[in-house]
């Protein structure tokens, strides 16, 4: 069964991911990501460019005897995806882009990089994780998911949020969209405070083989706010690979002798 690699966001973590691992457990095998300076990883040193993000997730999955696999990138995790897959497209069968876009500068986010880096130093790195995780939801600090997305979040070092924010001000996809061959999927929140439509429609547009989703009435944690709409659309483009593992499996089953 190839493994879907799930890469987060900017002060995100792999334990953000728990209800579409358990959701997608019967069709793959979800391997999640935690990036170094962030989640379970917080202890390592952030990387500042989303090229040496990508490379040490490419390292890192070899090292685990990961070698082919689905990908799915949310935020600074679909930057982080589309470089994956432009450093080594041979290794990524099908791509999932979730609440990004392919260009690092961010326009019409919710404040400007350079904001968020000024504010990051005057606030600190725990004030800094609360205030920007309340943005990835419609409700804010309400939100049923805040608290646990926020409890992540809060890991992050300042030098982690810094380089973070330095990887993607200093990244563009752009030049990159139309040599990805892989089998595509957008997804997007319709009230995303982070990236905004043009954004979006710029990956379904420019990507070939791309297929759009549009979650209602949520802003960045599609996955957190609206758990089940998220994991269905997710079940529905991998289904068919499901299907023909299945189909294998039971070609590669010998028969019963009697």
């Amino acid at each position: 069964m190839m493994p879907l690699v799930m890469v987060h966001g900017f002060m995100g973590g792999s334990r953000q991911w728990v209800e579409q691992t358990k959701a997608l457990a019967s069709c793959l095998n979800v391997v999640t990501v935690d990036l170094p300076g962030f989640g379970l990883n917080a202890h390592l040193r952030a990387p500042d460019t989303i090229a040496a993000f990508a490379t040490w997730v490419l390292d890192h999955l070899r090292a685990q005897g990961v070698e082919r696999f689905h990908l799915l990138g949310h935020s600074m995790g679909g930057m982080i995806a589309q470089e994956m897959v432009t450093l080594s497209p041979d290794r990524v069968e099908r791509l999932v882009l979730y609440g990004t876009g392919a260009t690092g500068v961010l326009p019409g986010r919710f404040e400007s990089i350079h904001i968020s880096k000024s504010r990051a130093q005057t606030d600190g790195p725990r004030k800094t994780a609360r205030r920007i995780a309340a943005t990835w939801f419609l409700d804010r600090e309400a939100a049923a998911g805040f608290e646990g997305c926020a409890a992540i979040a809060e890991r992050s070092s300042l030098q982690a949020i810094e380089a973070g924010l330095n990887a993607m001000e200093g990244w563009n996809g752009e030049p990159n969209l139309d040599a990805i061959k892989a089998q595509t999927l957008v997804i997007w929140g319709d009230r995303d405070r982070t990236y905004p439509w043009r954004q979006t429609e710029q990956l379904w547009t420019a990507i070939d083989d791309t297929s759009l989703a549009v979650i209602p009435n949520c802003a960045h944690a599609a996955h957190l706010e609206k758990p089940g709409i998220f994991n269905h659309v997710l079940r529905d483009f991998f289904e068919d690979v499901g299907s023909r593992n299945q189909s294998r499996a039971m070609l590669e089953t010998p028969a019963s002798v009697t």
